[in-house]
């Protein structure tokens, strides 16, 4: 299979639990201990780009999930989790759903976006070391990345995540 035998759509009520199962494989079903997880305790994830990845056959692929967060007073897309099934790794999936997710922010009209990850690999998305933004514990901050979707969108943007209230 290659990607573009792949379509992105939003995630719906009816794809939730194949998400989460998806999440338990590629994650452990320990994830939720994960300070990330505790950003979005009791937060609604944006629907919008909440996406889902499914093969000509209608199978899921992958999925991305997102969230606000506030950081310095200033409004954040937390991206993640991102996963793709194990028998579809290697194939662009991720990369399709990032920067399907990267587009429809910028549409939205989010100015930046964080997530925790490896800078090798995010890094060809645009994203950066937050160096003043930090983590609840005991996320590592060297994976604290983040990106601009408009020029300066992280200046001055520093302090400690913490969750949006709907």
């Amino acid at each position: 299979m290659r990607t573009q035998e792949i379509v992105v759509t939003e995630e719906t009520l009816d794809d939730w639990w194949e998400v989460e199962m998806l999440y338990d494989l590629c994650f452990a079903p320990g994830r939720s201990a994960l300070s990330s997880y505790r950003l979005r305790e009791d937060v609604r994830p944006i629907a919008a780009l909440c996406l889902v990845a499914r093969d000509h056959d209608g199978v899921l692929a992958g999925a991305v999930r997102n969230w606000p967060v506030k950081v310095g007073g200033k409004q954040a897309l937390l991206l993640g989790p991102i996963a793709v099934h194990p028998t579809r790794q290697g194939e662009g999936i991720a990369a399709l759903l990032m920067l399907d997710c990267i587009g429809r922010a910028a549409a939205l009209g989010w100015e930046r976006i964080m997530l925790v990850g490896d800078a090798p690999y995010y890094g060809r998305f645009g994203f950066f070391r937050l160096r003043d933004v930090k983590m609840p514990p005991p996320t590592n901050p060297k994976r604290v990345l983040g990106l601009e979707l408009v020029d300066d969108a992280w200046d001055g943007v520093t302090g400690s995540v913490l969750r949006a209230i709907d």
